[in-house]
């Protein structure tokens, strides 16, 4: 993985490595409409120029900022949960200056609604369940949380198994009328065993076996994008681990709270969960972009 910006002694890696990321964005922006800033989308803001690479936050959560003294620009995920409406990031220089804030606009989208009705024990959980539950959600919290100063090598991903999808991104199911959180990630159908990669090169921040995603891996790409892949047959990894991309990482299953295999697998920028066909090849993004079926 790349270095800081402060590790960059020629001006034109950081240009190389610049190129690379813009080229990334303008390929899939134009095909996944990544600069339309919607619940559970990504926009890019440009910054302006400064001798060194600035701290923009959103919500006071640092973002990902890319670009070269020329210009910077700050690649922010909006969370699914976003009120449409006015909104902003603040920018400031490396070495102080006044804080600057950059607004935007966050446009309305909706996403498609699914009514099941269950037995009651699949919907409602035990007191046991429901505690580990919350011990479980405060720790993925903290992993969410983490944001390196390594700048991601690209922001365009390969899609972490072959496949269909079987769930899209945005999803809101409501089980016998109680409506339950959209679904935060995009599901894969893949048969029990099949390899899961990484999507791009990163770190290894947290495995482990929870009661609704099951066996899963977490990876840090830098700077506030991360990747969760969940119901795991098997993890091939621990943390710590710098995986290159296509690196395995461990193989689909059906752990956890699933009805059938299939991969789980999503994108966080900004702590915010964001649809992971925008960082894909146009191709696979369309072809992902198709359900296979109904949603596990």
């Amino acid at each position: 993985m790349p270095n800081t910006l402060q590790f960059f002694p020629v001006r034109r890696a950081l240009r190389a490595s610049t190129t690379l990321l813009i080229a990334a964005i303008a390929s899939f922006a134009s095909a996944q409409d990544l600069m339309r800033p919607v619940p559970g989308g990504v926009i890019t803001l440009d910054i302006g120029a400064s001798p060194d690479r600035p701290r923009v936050t959103y919500g006071n959560v640092p973002a990902l900022v890319i670009g070269s003294p020329n210009q910077w620009q700050a690649v922010v995920g909006i969370g699914l949960g976003a009120t449409p409406g006015p909104a902003s990031v603040e920018a400031q220089d490396r070495h102080g200056g006044a804080m600057r804030r950059i607004p935007f606009e966050i446009v309305p989208t909706r996403y498609a609604e699914q009514q099941l009705t269950v037995a009651p024990g699949q919907v409602n959980l035990s007191k046991d369940d429901l505690a580990r539950y919350e011990r479980e959600r405060a720790h993925q919290a903290k992993v969410i949380s983490t944001f390196s100063d390594t700048v991601p090598e690209t922001l365009r991903m390969r899609s972490p198994v072959p496949g269909p999808r079987s769930s899209s991104f945005g999803l809101r199911r409501v089980f016998n009328g109680q409506a339950r959180n959209p679904h935060s990630g995009m599901d894969i159908a893949a048969p029990v065993g099949t390899p899961v990669a990484a999507p791009l090169p990163g770190r290894v921040i947290d495995t482990g076996d929870y009661f609704f995603n099951g066996k899963t891996v977490w990876l840090d790409h830098g700077a506030g994008l991360l990747t969760m892949m969940c119901h795991l047959s098997l993890i091939q990894v621990k943390v710590g681990d710098v995986l290159g991309a296509g690196d395995p990482v461990g193989a689909v299953g059906a752990t956890g709270r699933v009805t059938g295999p299939h991969l789980h697998w999503s994108v966080s920028l900004n702590r915010a969960m964001v649809d992971p066909a925008l960082f894909l090849p146009s191709e696979e993004g369309g072809a992902a972009g198709r359900d296979s079926g109904p949603p596990r």
